[in-house]
């Protein structure tokens, strides 16, 4: 199972020899199943086109912070939000020095201030110019804002001189972007978690659902797998392909969900709602097809409440860690605080539905993590990323747990 399969990676490349390596880690990225974007300086371009770089990756090459067609959308500011991770190899001595200062004059400066991102940089350049003083400097303070720095290697340079400045070796390299994503947050447990919309019957061709894509919920689960959980994904109908290595079950109505919910939970540390359950059902399905009526009258359809299933697991499974969401238009924060108290969990994820751009079927997505104790607003971000942060706080949940 690969680690990158379906991950968003921005490979930026600046001016030097070592670009050349560059061509062939696209290549291992793209094999691995990864979705790469490369962003390339123009003193890259002076050392391997753009055109080679587009051929191996699939998209076009990103070379310009001012693209007249991409900034009425904020084109950089979207791909700074699309990446999982902003790798920068080869990392020249004068691109770590431009960070260092904070400068975002370029593409490839600019989105490493705009991403949420890890950045990782895979330094090359001459042995004397890593090892001066200017540079290990600006090296430091990019390690103490918490970028990671992958190499240099040891060896015979492009210019004859030998010792540290190569850049490390593609697959090297690629072994590090793989160890980003595995960090054995939730090794030996069992997550539960619910995504997707309900669908309920009114008759064999019609039924009552919601918008829900399931985007978020299978970005948990991928997240979680990504750490080392046992993960059982108890989906609604969705578009989405199902995630790697994870144990799946189809659903369709509430009452399905609920039966498949009590069945995964028993054995499980966490179950996380992050499903859109319709809240109410016909209360009789017809068993034919209704025929339209020549009525001014309409349809009436009699409902009934569903099951409320987030709260049927914390009654039935006390001793799991209970995660819901709350979709709300309006007091946020306030229906999230009364959700959390009323269904007795340990965690209500908190996002507006009413505003663009987030939410149901967008790519992006802004929560605010509400307990018992504490409200921590997350930025804007894409699905993934976000996915990234609620694993890991709820895996400090199970360490207080």
């Amino acid at each position: 199972m690969g680690r990158l399969r379906n991950k968003h990676i921005i490979l930026a490349i600046s001016g030097g020899i070592a670009a050349y390596k560059s061509a062939e880690l696209v290549r291992l990225l793209v094999k691995t199943g990864a979705q790469v974007q490369v962003v390339m300086t123009s003193g890259a371009t002076e050392f391997i086109t753009p055109l080679t770089l587009q051929a191996l990756s699939g998209n076009p090459v990103h070379q310009h912070l001012l693209n007249p067609q991409a900034e009425a959308g904020m084109g950089h500011i979207q791909l700074a939000r699309w990446a999982d991770l902003l790798v920068i190899a080869p990392a020249s001595a004068n691109v770590i020095s431009r960070l260092a200062q904070g400068q975002a004059n370029d593409l490839l400066t600019t989105l490493c201030l705009a991403t949420h991102a890890p950045v990782l940089l895979a330094p090359a350049m001459n042995q004397a110019m890593w090892h001066d003083q200017a540079t290990q400097a600006n090296v430091q303070i990019l390690i103490d804002r918490g970028l990671q720095m992958h190499g240099p290697a040891q060896g015979e340079q492009a210019c004859g001189d030998v010792g540290a400045g190569r850049m490390l070796e593609p697959n090297e390299i690629l072994t590090a972007l793989e160890t980003q994503f595995d960090q054995g947050l939730l090794v030996d447990k069992t997550l539960v978690i619910t995504a997707g919309p309900t669908r309920e019957a009114i008759d064999p061709v019609r039924y009552v659902s919601n918008h829900s894509s399931g985007k978020m919920g299978y970005a948990i689960a991928q997240a979680a797998r990504d750490q080392g959980a046992k993960v059982i994904l108890i989906s609604g109908p969705t578009q989405l392909p199902i995630p790697d290595g994870v144990t799946f079950v189809a659903v369709q109505s509430a009452q399905n969900m609920l039966d498949a919910s009590i069945k995964a939970v028993a054995a499980a540390d966490f179950f996380i709602a992050t499903a859109a359950v319709a809240d109410y059902r016909p209360a009789k399905v017809s068993e034919q097809k209704l025929k339209k009526q020549n009525s001014d009258h309409g349809l009436t359809l009699e409902m009934v409440q569903n099951p409320d299933i987030l709260a049927s697991m914390v009654q039935r499974f006390p001793k799991a860690v209970h995660i819901g969401f709350a979709a709300e238009t309006e007091d946020i924060i306030a229906h999230a605080q009364d959700k959390l108290v009323r269904k007795g969990v340990s965690m209500i994820i908190a996002n507006d539905v009413s505003k663009p751009g987030i939410g149901f079927n967008s790519d992006n997505n802004q929560v605010s993590l509400v307990t018992a104790d504490d409200v921590q607003k997350l930025p804007l971000l894409s699905k993934p990323q976000l996915a990234r942060q609620l694993v890991e706080a709820i895996s400090h949940i199970s360490h207080k747990a």
